[in-house]
């Protein structure tokens, strides 16, 4: 296993600024996500780490080791850093069967035969793709072809393993076998395992921790439960969770060491000890309060603390139902499990967990009020 430190890492193309002052540890046995829309600079952090990319400014250590110090112009080789990478693309030998694409470079390591041939067999059975081993990758499905490129990755037993949205090619059911997968693979082997990837379902499903990126920065990195329950700021919130986050503006000031929040869903009152360290103003300021559609339940009949609204849209999706509401001038979405039908316009009343609702400075964007 290994232990990575990035440290002030600024990587530039031309007068593109792409990584902004990086400071990330990924520690022993970590499945760490980097996580963020196109462009912002994940992939880039993944080709640093890898040696495929030299920063302009920063060091990286590898257990305790530099790797990179571009003070001193000491980069080490991508061979030398005990790592392997695994492409968007499979890049398999077409000309060579499974069994030869993972033995090549075991081969090339000069490793014996009985070693090789073990070492082979070992990571097609952990990829449950052994019966493969004599076909050639066109006679493969892209699911399996993905599967030789991670057996080959991990067949040299690597210290740490380099994964850049490996399933983006593969179809919804055959990105959710690959996911268990891949989080059987890291159970197994302990590897210390770094993913790229702008899908949060994968984000959220596989890591052990996630580095939320926007724009070359790195925004928030934490557990994928803290992450979904509690974004840094607007942004993240805004870009984690599926169907997306409900934003309702109000108005907050702190009176008598409390948070009081009024906003179309009516008044709201939250405990200083769930605030964050974020500075507060002094008087009345703008807020934004956040809160997830399955936080949201929906009564036909009036119950304690509801508020009445109407159904805006219901959208049967099967096993689950989603619901537009509004409140006022306010819309905002509720998720219920199973096919339950509203009618357009109807008066219903929605009960809102309010433990659960985020509370953000709207100038600032920055979370004040957490989820507990």
């Amino acid at each position: 296993m290994s232990q990575i430190e990035l440290k002030h890492i600024d990587k530039f193309y031309g007068n593109n600024h792409v990584l902004r002052d990086i400071n990330l540890t990924i520690e022993d046995g970590a499945f760490m996500t980097l996580l963020g829309p196109s462009g912002c600079g994940k992939t880039t952090t993944l080709r640093v780490v890898s040696g495929l990319e030299k920063p302009q400014n920063g060091i990286m250590t590898i257990d305790g080791v530099e790797m990179i110090n571009a003070d001193d112009a000491y980069y080490a080789e991508p061979s030398k850093r005990g790592l392997n990478l695994v492409f968007q693309s499979y890049a398999l030998w077409p000309h060579m069967t499974v069994y030869e694409n993972i033995s090549f470079g075991l081969k090339i390591q000069k490793m014996s035969k009985a070693e090789i041939d073990k070492r082979v067999m070992d990571s097609l059975r952990m990829m449950r793709i052994d019966i493969y081993k004599d076909r050639y990758p066109t006679e493969l499905s892209g699911g399996q072809q993905q599967r030789v490129a991670i057996a080959r990755a991990v067949a040299s037993s690597p210290k740490l393993l380099l994964l850049d949205e490996p399933l983006s090619n593969l179809d919804a059911k055959l990105r959710i076998d690959m996911r268990a997968e891949l989080q059987r693979l890291h159970r197994e082997l302990g590897t210390t395992i770094i993913y790229v990837t702008h899908d949060q379902t994968e984000a959220l499903t596989m890591s052990t921790k996630i580095a939320l990126f926007r724009a070359g920065e790195l925004n928030q990195v934490a557990t994928p439960m803290e992450i979904y329950n509690n974004p840094i700021d607007l942004e993240a919130a805004d870009f984690i969770g599926n169907p997306r986050i409900n934003l309702v503006n109000g108005r907050a000031e702190m009176k008598n060491g409390q948070l009081v929040v009024k906003s179309d869903l009516g008044g709201h009152s939250f405990d200083k000890k769930d605030m964050t360290d974020e500075k507060v103003p002094g008087s009345e300021f703008d807020c934004v309060l956040a809160f997830r559609p399955e936080q949201v339940l929906i009564s036909r009949e009036p119950v304690d603390d509801a508020i009445p609204v109407s159904v805006y849209a219901s959208q049967p999706a099967g096993s689950e139902t989603i619901v537009t509401l509004k409140a006022g001038q306010d819309e905002f979405l509720a998720k219920e499990l199973g096919q339950i039908h509203y009618a357009m316009d109807e008066k219903v009343y929605a009960i809102i967990d309010q433990d659960k609702i985020n509370i953000y400075n709207k100038e600032t964007t920055r979370l004040i009020k957490r989820s507990v």
